[in-house]
């Protein structure tokens, strides 16, 4: 894309008096260069179908849970948009460990040790994965 073609659609950014993005472009010399964008409608609107489809599939974690097929581990791996391997690199276990854990059965058999581990990945404590309510959480 040229420089001059960067789209600007204002009101597409939150604090959009504030905000800007920078992009990259081309200039006359063909040649990359950084330039600010006030927004673009079609990214927008690519962002909030992604972020419907993520609510959408943490709902659907949720009625899981409630069903007793997933731990709570489950809701806050896919609240923080993460999968089965990257968890497993920030708890330091093999991704059949972690998806043991997502069970109810290997939750319930979780040291102390390990749920703070669980705990330090979500940057939440271990009482909120212990204690947590599909009931009242939280929704995007």
């Amino acid at each position: 894309m040229k420089a001059n073609e960067v789209p600007q659609d204002k009101g597409n950014y939150k604090n959009r008096d504030q905000s800007r993005k920078v992009v990259y472009a081309t200039n006359e010399a063909g040649d990359y260069t950084t330039v600010n964008s006030e927004g673009w409608e079609v990214e927008h609107l690519a962002t909030m179908q992604a972020w419907n489809e993520a609510a959408i599939e943490l709902e659907e974690v949720l009625e899981e849970i409630r069903k007793g097929l997933l731990s709570p581990l489950a809701y806050f791996m896919k609240k923080n948009l993460m999968d089965i391997a990257i968890l497993s690199r920030h708890v330091g276990k093999w991704q059949w460990q972690v998806k043991r854990h997502l069970k109810p059965k290997g939750f319930n058999n979780l040291s102390a040790a390990m749920l703070q581990k669980y705990a330090d990945a979500f940057n939440i404590s271990p009482e909120a994965i212990k204690h947590f309510d599909p009931a009242t959480a939280e929704k995007h």
